[in-house]
């Protein structure tokens, strides 16, 4: 097992999540943060600290699609771990439906 990010991440981009991994696993986007499967040792210490509530295990029905996501975008954006101010309408874009398009596959500034 391992924990994704999913959607509810695009735009939102809280990085409470960043700070409390003990191994390092996140890597930043433009527009989100993602987990990378192979590093992540599946603790869970990062899906509460989310306030978009945008973690989960990879063990849900239909994560299949995050799963892929997670993995492909880990090996080609930076890795982060310090936690920064996320977008000042990330509150806005909580909850919102159908943001995959949103998605930027451009990287973050990482650490």
């Amino acid at each position: 097992m391992t924990y994704v990010v999913t959607e509810n991440c695009i735009k939102c981009k809280y990085m409470d999540c960043v700070e409390v991994c003990p191994v390092d696993c996140f890597y930043e986007g433009e527009n989100m943060l993602v987990i990378h499967p192979d590093e992540c040792i599946d603790c869970g210490v990062c899906e509460p600290e989310c306030p978009a509530e945008a973690i989960k295990p990879d063990t849900e029905a239909g994560l299949e699609k995050w799963l892929g996501i997670n993995a492909d975008y880990a090996v080609k954006w930076p890795n982060i771990t310090v936690k920064r101010d996320s977008p000042p309408d990330a509150a806005d874009w909580d909850g919102k439906p159908d943001k995959l398009g949103l998605l930027s596959p451009e990287p973050g500034q990482g650490d």
